[in-house]
């Protein structure tokens, strides 16, 4: 895992919002993401595209879906950073609250 690419991968707000995401989930569905986030399937699968590419995420087809967690080589420091995030950001404890809403259902 290249240091520069894994900040590169965290520079853009949906990519943050996802990595911040599967920080908080084992395992999570695409669909799961894309409600907590409002965004299109197509606009969230590219980004975890680019995350899974970094390194950063790993995936799993079930079917037709796809679940992403975190990859297992992620420094305990980066995945607390973005934990602790959520209580400190706005949009991030927003996404978080629709994630867990969506999955209740």
């Amino acid at each position: 895992m290249q240091l520069a690419e894994v900040f590169k991968a965290l520079g853009e707000p949906v990519r943050l919002r996802l990595f911040a995401l599967l920080a908080d989930q084992a395992e999570i569905c695409v669909c799961h993401l894309t409600d907590a986030l409002q965004l299109p399937q197509s606009t969230v699968s590219r980004h975890l595209g680019v995350l899974r590419h970094a390194g950063l995420a790993t995936t799993r087809r079930d079917g037709k879906w796809m679940h992403y967690q975190l990859a297992g080589d992620i420094p305990s420091e980066l995945r607390l950073l973005l934990q602790n995030a959520h209580d400190t950001q706005a949009q991030l404890s927003a996404d978080l609250q629709r994630l867990n809403s969506s999955r209740n259902c």
